[in-house]
């Protein structure tokens, strides 16, 4: 039997704030990938609110590059916030721009994942449930299950942005299992 080809996840969170704790859940997704799993994060700093006077005239650096990230990732794994009870705009505005043209979207039948941390008790389940409705559009293959849903995540990371909630890494690592697997099931 051979041995599965290593994956390439490209990770997004949907925050521009440094002290996210998104980015610190994907940090964390970094240490915790299995074995021939590798995730590389994407800061969207670069990429411009969706205009599609900017896009008539081409892509603007930061939106080719995000594009790019994805064409060549096996999977895309977004780790949302939740800003008034939906997904922010900063994470909606990427996924804009990742559909766009629509035949030819970077995230057309790309699998993906999604995540997120929130201080709330809900862990950004209303943000991740309207992001997942976006990709029946882009006809992206969105992971049903399992969910992660991190509550209470200023509890759960340390000053530093570590992760150090024992369970909380236990449910990643459970869950990025079962992303790769769920990437492979689309090569």
């Amino acid at each position: 039997m051979s041995e599965d080809p290593p994956l390439s996840i490209l990770g997004v969170a949907g925050s521009l704030r440094q002290g996210s704790f998104n980015r610190a859940l994907l940090r964390a997704a970094v240490d915790l990938a299995p074995d021939g799993v590798r995730i590389e994060i994407f800061d969207l700093a670069a990429v411009p609110l969706y205009n599609a006077d900017l896009e008539a005239a081409g892509d603007p650096p930061g939106v080719a590059a995000f594009k790019q990230a994805i064409r060549a990732a096996d999977g895309v794994l977004l780790a949302t916030p939740e800003y008034n009870h939906g997904v922010p705009g900063v994470m909606k505005n990427a996924v804009d721009w990742a559909s766009r043209p629509p035949r030819d979207a970077a995230l057309g039948e790309k699998p993906v994942g999604v995540i997120g941390a929130s201080p709330g008790m809900t862990g950004s389940a209303r943000g991740q449930s309207q992001l997942r409705q976006a990709f029946e559009f882009t006809n992206s293959f969105c992971m049903p299950q399992p969910e992660l849903l991190v509550f209470r995540a200023h509890e759960k990371f340390d000053d530093d942005g570590r992760l150090t909630d024992a369970a909380t890494r236990e449910h990643l690592a459970r869950y990025l299992t079962a992303f790769a697997a769920w990437i492979r099931r689309f090569r």
